[in-house]
């Protein structure tokens, strides 16, 4: 019985890796789209949010099955638990990369400001956060998960930064309204993906420890 219930955990981690690879495509995906002006790559980019809402469902079947058949209790369940968390974490991650595509058409084909503003460093950033906080879960490694809480200051950074150039351009070149307002967009997006990241970072945290960590702080 118990090695019947951990092959069921091994499976529900492969789909949660399965769809935080799912989420790296789609935010790269988004963020190729804007950079390159390209609607088509920005409607792709939408489109394949359908697979990872799909998957968060299967996650969240397969979990309530798990604990309706085997019954777990104590660390099983809040492993059962914590891969929910998780889902629901990563499936928000997906949703900016689509808001980020979304924005990409609003602006159009336009002379690009992107080059003035951080965005792209945080997109490389929170993938890397992403990775790292989706090893920390799969492997239980607690320095990973702290290491993710690190990365995001750099985020807020970046994104503190971004937000004070857009707006002094914005003042200065209101005929540039429509891009500029896109872009603080896409900078919240960014820094709300990378809030979003180390709460998974939190979760696994909690599920090595036991404890409750705030990385945020």
């Amino acid at each position: 019985m118990r090695e019947n219930f951990e092959k069921n955990l091994e499976e529900l981690k492969r789909k949660i890796a399965e769809m935080g690879e799912l989420s790296i495509i789609a935010l790269e995906r988004a963020f190729k789209a804007l950079k390159t002006q390209d609607v088509e790559i920005a409607l792709k980019a939408i489109e394949g949010d359908t697979a990872i809402d799909n998957l968060e469902k299967e996650i969240n079947q397969f979990a309530i099955w798990i604990m309706a058949k085997e019954a777990p209790v104590s660390r099983d369940l809040r492993e059962i638990i914590g891969v929910l968390r998780i889902s629901s974490e990563i499936e928000r991650v997906a949703d900016f990369a689509v808001n980020i595509a979304k924005s990409t058409i609003t602006i159009g084909k336009t002379n690009s400001l992107l080059e003035m503003t951080h965005l792209e460093k945080m997109k490389e950033v929170s993938i890397e956060m992403l990775r790292k906080a989706l090893q920390s879960f799969l492997e239980e490694n607690i320095a990973l998960a702290k290491e993710v809480g690190d990365l995001e200051d750099e985020v807020d950074q970046y994104s503190g930064e971004t937000y004070k150039k857009l707006t002094t351009y914005l003042s200065e070149h209101p005929e540039e309204t429509n891009q500029l307002v896109q872009l603080l967009f896409v900078n919240r997006y960014l820094e709300r993906t990378a809030d979003h990241i180390t709460n998974i970072a939190e979760s696994a945290a909690y599920l090595i420890k036991g404890q409750i960590y705030d990385f945020n702080s």
